[in-house]
């Protein structure tokens, strides 16, 4: 059975820049079994990507690869990198992508070995200043699929780009959060962990102008078109409109901040 790649990009559906790094891959690596896990980050939203690696990539079998594709830098200077980080492997731009699987493979020391993609004998012949997607990161992972060594693609990197994702802050009544996700129904994702709520005090949750006391267990506990707060199935507090959009009903975007009030 083949080696399993994943693919996440920015590029959305409509052209056939998604579908071509399939095509890379099996030209290299026929056996390889490809998953578009998603081409639908928003536009340059390196934190969005690195956020969902960090949700989805404990789910895939040990010696996935990984290829990330939200690139904005293309052609500058800005560094391809190849990295085992724990037992998955991951392709990309250096940009900040691998912020969170880096601080996640550091906190539970894990193995760590990054190199900075150097060697163009695993490239395309034929390089575009704007596609390195297709031209060095697909080849490269197809070459990781077939056995090659991490360290025949180029040097040692022990200092990647890394991104600053807020962190929940505490308060004198509970916590300061941040929406960091928006999904495609418009539910609200949170940096506010189930491990942030003590079972046995109340809480009210405000956003905007919204004002939403408790937490219920799924969609259904809700009244149509209000908002509702619940973990969502990353253990992440979520503000959802049951039967409806919460981005749109609330007016909140990715960054906008929340409060969280615990009573007795």
């Amino acid at each position: 059975m083949g080696q399993i790649i994943t693919l996440t990009t920015d590029f959305g559906q409509s052209d056939y820049d998604a579908g071509v790094l399939s095509g890379v891959i099996w030209r290299i690596a026929p056996e390889a079994r490809v998953i578009d896990l998603s081409h639908e980050i928003p536009r340059h939203a390196v934190l969005q990507a690195s956020l969902l690696l960090g949700r989805c990539t404990p789910y895939f079998p040990y010696g996935t690869i990984h290829v990330v594709v939200v690139d904005p830098g293309v052609g500058t200077e800005r560094r391809g990198l190849a990295a085992r980080l724990g037992g998955q492997w991951f392709v990309g731009p250096d940009n900040g992508l691998l912020t969170q699987m880096w601080q996640r493979a550091r906190a539970e020391q894990l193995p760590v070995e990054i190199v900075h993609l150097t060697n163009p004998r695993y490239w395309l012949e034929s390089v575009s200043a704007i596609f390195h997607g297709r031209d060095i990161f697909a080849p490269v992972a197809a070459h990781l699929a077939a056995g090659l060594p991490l360290s025949e693609l180029g040097p040692p990197v022990s200092d990647p780009i890394l991104i600053h994702i807020p962190q929940p802050e505490r308060s004198s009544t509970g916590w300061r959060g941040t929406i960091l996700h928006v999904d495609a129904f418009g539910n609200l994702s949170t940096n506010l962990e189930r491990r942030h709520f003590p079972s046995s005090r109340s809480v009210e949750i405000r956003l905007a102008e919204a004002r939403i006391r408790g937490l219920v267990p799924t969609f259904g506990e809700g009244q149509p078109g209000e908002p509702v707060a619940l973990f969502d199935s990353s253990g992440m507090l979520s503000i959802c409109v049951v039967n409806g959009n919460a981005a749109a009903r609330l007016g909140v975007q990715i960054g906008d901040p929340l409060e969280v009030h615990f009573g007795e």
